[in-house]
């Protein structure tokens, strides 16, 4: 019970703060588009940029552990669109769009923070390494597989442009590939750009976290109620699970353990939205699987901390 108190409820309560003023209308949709435009495409990748830029490489970069999370996620990814396919008779776009929807965990704005309250900011380091490769893995995955639907199969050099212009206009990725940049460079930044940055990477979270509550309060979950279920199904309970096991097959140290866990059990984060907005298809299923996976994660990430060692 304390860990509901201590680690989960204080990022909960910063989201269920930017959903009241979003309610009251204390802040209106520009106030909220205006602080996840800087969240998203400004503080969050500098932050990236930060953790990935200091990151030891070698010592972090555990490939047993990105597998285990890698493989859970892809298998989520399969399950959600065939069990759209066969199960709720959805189209084969609908599918892959409600396939990203078990794919796309939010490691990054519930994963980091929630991480971070349980075990301190020094068991961060196998959460940065998974959030380094989650955007490109998962658009990559869901772009060229939707791509594919699309054109039949006959897609070829245009399907490889497509995937990498849509990955490499993305802001998350771009502060990624620089942060590698200069790790594998060796450079080490001036003090006043250092200090700049810290400032951003501090200001990163709450401002995301309070932007997700207002963003949420848009949504209003209706109708496709047993694809959500399915959905929040897979994405809270299949992909922790199958990450546990393979874990623990894989003989993981307890640190990674606990980031790929973690990072797996987290809700279907706001990309799957606009995932789904990008393709025009099953944006319905999309936005309510983030607002009731959100909702219903404050109890099962709640479980998976107190299962986890």
């Amino acid at each position: 019970m304390q860990e509901l108190f201590t680690v989960i409820l204080p990022v909960f309560l910063v989201i269920g703060f930017g959903y009241a003023a979003a309610w009251r209308g204390y802040v209106t949709v520009a106030h909220i588009d205006g602080l996840m435009r800087f969240a998203t495409n400004f503080a969050v990748p500098v932050l990236l940029f930060r953790a990935i830029s200091t990151l030891d490489l070698g010592a972090e970069f555990d490939l047993a552990m990105l597998g285990t999370f890698y493989v859970g996620a892809t298998i989520c990814f399969l399950a959600g669109l065939f069990g759209a396919r066969l199960l709720f008779r959805r189209g084969w776009e609908d599918a892959v769009a409600i396939g990203f929807c078990c794919l796309f965990s939010n490691s990054l704005l519930l994963g980091l923070p929630i991480t971070e309250r349980a075990y301190g900011e020094d068991a961060l380091a196998g959460n940065y390494a998974i959030i380094a490769l989650h955007s490109p893995f998962c658009y990559g995955l869901g772009i060229a597989v939707m791509e594919i639907v699309r054109a039949r199969g006959t897609a070829g050099f245009g399907l490889v442009r497509t995937v990498f212009t849509a990955m490499f206009r993305n802001a998350l990725i771009l502060g990624i590939s620089a942060g590698f940049v200069v790790n594998f460079a060796g450079v080490t930044l001036p003090e006043p750009v250092s200090v700049a940055v810290d400032l951003m990477a501090r200001a990163a979270l709450p401002a995301a976290l309070f932007g997700v509550g207002g963003v949420l309060f848009r949504y209003r979950p209706e109708g496709d109620w047993l694809t959500i279920a399915f959905v929040c199904a897979i994405a809270l309970g299949l992909h922790p699970a199958i990450v546990w096991v393979a874990g623990q097959g894989q003989g993981l140290d307890l640190s990674s353990f606990r980031s790929a866990v973690l990072t797996a059990s987290m809700a279907p984060g706001i990309n799957v939205y606009l995932f789904a907005s990008l393709y025009g298809r099953a944006q319905r299923v999309a936005a309510s699987s983030v607002l009731i996976g959100t909702a219903l994660s404050i109890v099962t990430v709640w479980l998976w901390l107190a299962a986890l060692p």
